[in-house]
């Protein structure tokens, strides 16, 4: 599925996989979402309620991934590669923008694609 993301009022183009959490991630759209910075590798926010994690397969975040992770159920947003692959981080898609752009986002506004 086709997203589209405004990243501190920059469109950027973005897909969205067909897991049961991206599914469950597009019901609850538009979402605007404040970001933090984790471990200098992902950017984080909250979604107004947890995902489906129904059949999350084990994986390694890539920088421009967009992820749910399933232990405090926040979406992250890697602007770098993650360190493992991991059981606790579902990919939800991929973005389509520079690592900068992501490294310095602090508001993420995310719609269905028109």
């Amino acid at each position: 599925m086709n997203i589209r993301l405004t990243i501190d009022g920059r469109a950027v183009d973005a897909t969205l996989n067909d897991s049961a959490a991206a599914r469950d991630l597009a019901a609850q759209f538009p979402l605007t979402l404040n970001l933090e910075d984790f471990h200098q590798t992902e950017r984080i926010a909250y979604p107004p309620r947890r995902l489906s994690t129904t059949s999350a397969p084990t994986t390694r975040p890539r920088a421009g991934d967009l992820a749910y992770y399933v232990p405090w159920g926040n979406i992250a947003i890697y602007y770098r590669d993650g360190d493992s692959s991991s059981s606790d981080v579902i990919i939800l898609g991929h973005i389509n923008a520079d690592s900068d752009v992501l490294a310095n986002a602090t508001r993420l506004t995310i719609d269905t694609a028109s």
